[in-house]
């Protein structure tokens, strides 16, 4: 009798992506709840079956073998297929999935979600969000990538296979230490802010991209030699007089209560905001559900928090 060749199983096509995301068989069978005997005998036995290396070990780390490049997109694919066809197994079965994996920024996430998640929780008992933070990008690729079901991200996002939700614009509060020239002022103009040496958080942050146009549009100085790792950090380096700042409205109203050491203010006739929306896939199963999330987002902030930010409408 003739023999066909194997066929992949979902779990070797998730024990190859996560090992290639990850660069270690450590690392990855780690994340997998594997031994590394048993995650190094499936790629072994896939590689058998597929007929080529999919992967090479050097002292730098575990590399992708030109062969696995060229596989390792549409691996993800099959996995995220995968992974929806589960979740619509779910749905149909339970009418509402329990546990979505949640992404926020940590510039947003850790001063808006305490005011929302309390009361979607009262409104969907079932439903559990398990909240992980990362920058933007990050977000947005784990999105495409079935790391994330949904994520509260900056906006714009401009991609084909994302669904966007606006849910609010948060204004930018500019900050100067208690002795600083411009202390006492509710409003200072664009061109009070012209040579100021102007603090941020460090690249890899989005909050920092947008400090970074805000300096070059008013003529400020970014003090690259100066980066906070956190907002929380950035605070206390205008405390102790290193620069002035920008703040998300959010974190000024959730953590500044009582700022004696600091003067809060924002700027005449140019106002600074950013904007935030729920993503989700495109092609997600839950979509409609996260659509209707959007909506009580909304609600909840405009109730809570209306005098804090700007809701869509």
């Amino acid at each position: 009798m003739p023999t066909y060749p194997q066929t992949p199983t979902f779990r070797q096509i998730e024990y190859f992506v996560t090992i290639a995301s990850r660069g270690s068989y450590r690392r990855a069978a780690e994340e997998l709840g594997v031994s590394q005997p048993a995650l190094t005998t499936q790629i072994r036995t896939l590689e058998t079956q597929l007929g080529l290396s999919l992967f090479e070990r050097s002292r730098s780390g575990t590399l992708l073998t030109p062969e696995g490049r060229e596989l390792l997109d549409h691996a993800r694919q099959m996995q995220l297929a995968m992974r929806e066809f589960q979740e619509n197994a779910e749905m149909i079965a339970q009418g509402l999935q329990t546990t979505y994996k949640l992404g926020v920024p940590p510039t947003l996430g850790p001063y808006l979600l305490p005011n929302v998640l309390p009361a979607l929780h009262a409104r969907h008992h079932r439903l559990k969000l398990y909240v992980r933070e990362g920058p933007p990008q990050q977000l947005v690729r784990g999105l495409s990538e079935g790391s994330y079901d949904i994520a509260i991200v900056p906006l714009p996002v401009e991609r084909d296979d994302l669904s966007v939700e606006p849910l609010f614009t948060e204004p930018l509060k500019f900050v100067v230490p208690a002795d600083h020239r411009l202390a006492g002022k509710t409003k200072v103009s664009p061109a009070q802010l012209r040579g100021e040496k102007v603090l941020t958080l460090e690249g890899q942050h989005h909050f920092h991209h947008q400090v970074q146009e805000i300096c070059q549009s008013l003529g400020a100085q970014l003090q690259r030699d100066y980066e906070g790792t956190s907002l929380d950090t950035l605070r206390q380096m205008v405390v102790m007089g290193l620069g002035v700042a920008f703040l998300p409205g959010l974190y000024v109203h959730s953590e500044m209560h009582n700022p004696e050491a600091l003067h809060v203010s924002e700027l005449k006739s140019k106002p600074i905001r950013r904007q935030h929306g729920l993503v989700w896939r495109a092609s997600a199963p839950g979509r409609r559900l996260y659509r209707e999330l959007a909506g009580q987002i909304r609600e909840i902030v405009r109730e809570r928090l209306g005098e804090v930010v700007s809701v869509y409408e």
